[in-house]
């Protein structure tokens, strides 16, 4: 079978920053919204964003923690926004579409990792409805202000959905909890978004992508005790980066998704799941790189498309 997830060359790689896949683009006029753009490789990708010329719209849980982080820098805006609660997701849409401003650019950039079990809502697993169903209402509700005709949706996933497929027969580890396939299974999640938004907007000229961003320790590890980091291999007893040339950094983190977000390589293309600032390979096997073929299946996006609408009542694309 033929598979759009080949490399087309960039030109960048794992050491190229944000700034780097911006450079020479001028974003003046374009509107882009960055959930948990205050944190991370959030915050770097709002930062290279705005230097480009952007206004970044900055939905933060932590308003006051946000807007103390983006102090100074302009081009931004914050409000209120908690992914994990429908009805918070459903406010901060309702203002947003009152204004009448088209998106550009949307980065599903917020997430949780590896945290304990934890319910929210009706009882759903926290990393599945945070990282995924969040966005998926989120994205819904806003879908009457994404342009067409050039607008991007960015859906931040990880290698770590090498981890889990979905497991349909209980997405919300009603029977065992496992933090680490958990998260595995929300990234494929962000992954399969993509894969059917993309479907759905390319005819309107709405193009979804999905990605890796590397390794980067940041706040995302807030919830790992420092004695598993250290098991893995992460950190030293002192706190100290044991290998860091398996790291990126923050300002390296962020590129792939804002390349994602801004490339001209990418135009006419979408769908696709990204590492490193090009297309990613397929990953067959135990190959740790690349995309595993449970994350770009159609049938399978197309199946947590409907499962995501009904648990949220949420679906822009409803008949």
């Amino acid at each position: 079978m033929s598979t759009p997830q080949h490399k087309i060359g960039s030109g960048f790689g794992a050491t190229s920053t944000a700034d780097d896949v911006v450079r020479g683009l001028d974003l003046t006029g374009r509107l882009a919204l960055a959930t948990g753009g205050y944190s991370g490789l959030g915050l770097e990708t709002t930062r290279a964003l705005t230097r480009a010329g952007a206004r970044v719209v900055v939905p933060a849980r932590r308003r006051a923690t946000a807007e103390e982080a983006l102090a100074g820098l302009d081009g931004v805006e914050v409000d209120d926004l908690d992914l994990g609660d429908l009805e918070s997701v459903r406010s901060f849409a309702e203002r947003f579409l009152a204004a009448g401003r088209p998106l550009d650019i949307v980065i599903d950039n917020a997430g949780i990792m590896a945290c304990p079990e934890t319910r929210v809502g009706p009882g759903w697993e926290a990393q599945f409805a945070t990282n995924h169903l969040g966005h998926f209402a989120l994205v819904n509700r806003l879908w009457p202000a994404i342009a067409p005709g050039g607008a991007r949706v960015v859906s931040v996933s990880s290698r770590a959905h090498h981890f889990s497929g979905i497991r349909w027969d209980d997405v919300n580890w009603q029977r065992g909890y496992d933090k680490w396939q958990a998260y595995g299974q929300a990234k494929t999640a962000n992954v399969l978004f993509a894969v059917h938004l993309d479907r759905l907007g390319r005819d309107s000229g709405v193009r979804a992508f999905s990605l890796h961003p590397g390794g980067i320790l940041t706040p995302l590890q807030r919830h790992i005790p420092r004695e598993e980091m250290i098991e893995r291999g992460w950190i030293d007893e002192d706190g100290n980066i044991l290998n860091p040339e398996g790291f990126k950094t923050p300002q390296q983190g962020a590129a792939t998704q804002v390349w994602a977000a801004t490339s001209p390589q990418l135009d006419g293309l979408g769908g696709v799941y990204l590492e490193d600032c090009d297309i990613a390979e397929p990953a067959p096997d135990d190959t740790p790189t690349g995309v595993k073929p449970w994350a770009t299946d159609p049938a399978e996006a197309s199946r947590l498309w409907d499962l995501s609408a009904q648990l949220t009542g949420v679906n822009a694309f409803a008949a």
